[in-house]
C-alpha cells in the first residue's frame, strides 16, 4: 500500500522535524525540570496521544478533502510552509526570553499520572508545528493511486509518533537528570530555541519547494 520508498522518505522528514525543539518539547522538558522523570515521561505519552489525534482528524476529514483537489492541496502546503517559517522567525527573535523560571512555572505540587497525561494530550494536540506538519506533509506521501487514503495516513502517522515516543522520552530524562545544568544558564535554553528557529524555516521552505509524491 505504501511503498518503501515513501515510507522512508516521510520517516527521514517526520525525523527532522520532530528534533527540531517545540512547544511540546519544551512542555516535556518544562515537567521535567520541575516534578522529575516520572512526570516527564507521562507528559512525553500523552503528547504523542494528542499528536495521533491531529493524524486521525487529518486522515478523516482534512486529509481526505486534500487528496480531491490539487488546488486545496496546494493551499495547504503553502500555508503549513508560511506558518513554519513564521514560527521559526519568531523562536529565533524570542529565543532570549527563554528563561529556566518560565519553563518551570509556579511552585505547585506533581499532578497525579492520569492528569498529566491529559496535559501532555492537550498540548499535542494544539501543537502548531504537529497541526501544520500533519495536514501540509503527511498528504505528499500517501500513495493516491493504491487507494485507501485515509487508512495510509493513519499507518504513515505511526512513524512521527514511534520517532517522538524515543526522542521526547529522551528529552525528558535528559532534562530531569540534568536540571542544576540547566539551571545554571539560561544562554543553552537560548541555543536550543535559535537552533530550531533556523530548522523551522528551512524546513519550510522545504516544504513549499516540495509536491505530491504522486
Amino acid at each position: 500500500m505504501v511503498s518503501t520508498d515513501r515510507f522512508l522518505a516521510f520517516a527521514a522528514m517526520s525525523l527532522l522535524v520532530i528534533v527540531i525543539p517545540g512547544p511540546s518539547v519544551l512542555f516535556v522538558i518544562g515537567r521535567a525540570l520541575a516534578h522529575g522523570r516520572r512526570t516527564a515521561v507521562a507528559t512525553a505519552l500523552g503528547n504523542l496521544v494528542g499528536s495521533y489525534l491531529l493524524v486521525v482528524a487529518v486522515a478523516l476529514g482534512v486529509g481526505s478533502l486534500v487528496e480531491r483537489s490539487a488546488a486545496l492541496f496546494v493551499a495547504v502546503k503553502l500555508a503549513g510552509a508560511a506558518y513554519l517559517v513564521y514560527l521559526g522567525v519568531q523562536a529565533f527573535r524570542h529565543r532570549h526570553a527563554m528563561k529556566v523560571s518560565d519553563l518551570r512555572g509556579p511552585t505547585e505540587p506533581a499532578k497525579g499520572t492520569g492528569r498529566t497525561v491529559a496535559d501532555g494530550i492537550l498540548v499535542g494536540v494544539t501543537n502548531p508545528k504537529g497541526i501544520v506538519f500533519f495536514a501540509a506533509v503527511l498528504p505528499q506521501f500517501v500513495n493516491h493511486d493504491a487507494g485507501h487514503v485515509p487508512l495510509q495516513m493513519l499507518l504513515l502517522g505511526l512513524i512521527p509518533i514511534g520517532i517522538g515516543l524515543v526522542t521526547d522520552t529522551l528529552w525528558g530524562l535528559t532534562a530531569s537528570a540534568a536540571r542544576d545544568w540547566f539551571a545554571r544558564s539560561d544562554r543553552r535554553l537560548s541555543m536550543i530555541g535559535g537552533t530550531g528557529g533556523f530548522a523551522l524555516i528551512g524546513l519550510g521552505v522545504t516544504v513549499a519547494a516540495t509536491g505530491r509524491a504522486d
